[in-house]
């Protein structure tokens, strides 16, 4: 069986990560669009948030990840058993996050829920798919912030309730409405409708893990 390559090469990201919020446990950072979370493993995509964080923080442990053109939110832990208690947080799903996005044209109803199961699809790796046969369970609940009728635009404020890779993005696309500026699930026209992907982590919540006080960080959206 043949080793799939991995050519795909992120152009420079010349953003600063804003670090919001330090401890001797956690780091809250505020993630540009156009940077990896994790270094990839090819040499040329070396630069992250990971890369970056460790030059000052040797001991950073990068716990979740946000898509190459998603800006936003992530939750760094400083030593092993912090990372190993948001860890667990996340698989029981007790991890709060919303994120705004724009989508292309106008939705009808001011909220609603996406329940699109997602599956991988190896003949256009590293795009996902809905398959309602062997597809994971995927739960996106989304919130109406403005129509903009020029632009024929909806921002809304996703509260997603499971973790699936680009999940938000194609629900979005899976109800006839994909991301602006989303290259892997959107329409040409909606791809070319913004520079960057218009998907942004607004809030995170979780239980400090080591006073037990829930947590909230917050980051404006960009656009």
């Amino acid at each position: 069986m043949s080793t799939r390559i991995d050519t795909f090469v992120a152009p420079p990201c010349v953003d600063e990560i804003e670090i919001i919020y330090q401890d001797e446990a956690i780091l809250l950072v505020n993630k540009p669009s156009g940077l990896l979370t994790l270094s990839g493993k090819n040499p040329l995509n070396l630069d992250s948030v990971h890369h970056r964080l460790v030059r000052q923080f040797p001991q950073a442990l990068m716990i979740h990840r946000l898509d190459l053109g998603t800006s936003g939110l992530l939750v760094v832990a400083l030593n092993k058993a912090v990372a190993a208690n948001i860890n667990r947080q996340f698989q029981l799903r007790t991890v709060a996050k919303t994120y705004q996005a724009v989508l292309a044209g106008q939705l009808a109803a001011d909220h609603g829920e996406i329940t699109l199961p997602i599956a991988k699809d190896p003949l256009s790796f590293p795009k996902l798919k809905i398959c309602l046969a062997s597809g994971k369970a995927a739960s996106s609940h989304y919130e109406v912030l403005d129509r903009q009728a020029d632009a024929d635009t909806t921002r809304v404020l996703f509260t997603p309730h499971t973790g699936r890779t680009h999940q938000l993005r194609i629900h979005s696309a899976g109800i006839g409405h994909p991301i602006l500026g989303c290259d892997l699930y959107g329409t040409a026209e909606s791809e070319q409708g913004a520079e960057r992907l218009l998907l942004h982590a607004t809030t995170l919540e979780f239980d400090h893990p080591l006073s037990g006080a829930r947590f909230h960080g917050v980051s404006a959206c960009p656009f």
